[in-house]
């Protein structure tokens, strides 16, 4: 006989369960990652091995969300570099990286949030290692991208969007 405090009892008394066996726990996670689109262009090689000036490096980061089914979204995270100099462009990779995330049983602020600000965070250190050898392989020193807050870049524009709303706000309304 089971006592107070037992497993057994306390099965019954899970307060996170639907009582029905079904998955009520909100989850979220990713399914898989994948490059979806590549591109290292080298325009003024062999020449471009020659500079000696210190080079302009432009980073530029974007995220994209396609729903691919209820529970299933696509998560795309560009990143485009630009390396220049006063003799020219000296190499450009832009890379689409990509994830499938599964999402269950969240809201949809939880789920914005997972896929603009966690979602990239994980994929972004597999991103930034085929980017650094996309450099390398193109006959450059290897580029080490910084490490991005991506959720503290999700926050600032939640709060910039919500300041937006309030300067376009109606007077008299809040």
């Amino acid at each position: 006989m089971a006592e107070q405090g037992d497993v057994l009892t306390n099965l019954d008394s899970d307060a996170a369960s639907a009582g029905n066996g079904a998955d009520t726990l909100p989850v979220a996670g990713l399914l898989t990652q994948y490059v979806k689109d590549l591109s290292v262009e080298n325009p003024k090689a062999p020449e471009s091995f020659q500079w000696t000036d210190q080079p302009q490096i432009d980073v530029q980061f974007n995220i994209a969300a396609r729903k691919i089914n209820e529970e299933v979204h696509e998560i795309e995270l560009k990143i485009s570099v630009t390396n220049k100099t006063a003799q020219g462009t000296a190499y450009i990779v832009e890379l689409s990286y990509c994830g499938l995330v599964g999402m269950r049983n969240m809201s949809d602020e939880q789920k914005h949030a997972f896929t603009y600000a966690e979602a990239p965070r994980i994929l972004f250190p597999f991103a930034r290692r085929i980017v650094g050898d996309a450099v390398r392989d193109a006959g450059f020193a290897p580029l080490l991208l910084d490490p991005v807050d991506f959720n503290g870049l999700y926050v600032q524009q939640l709060q910039a969007q919500a300041q937006q709303a309030e300067q376009n706000a109606p007077v008299g309304e809040a």
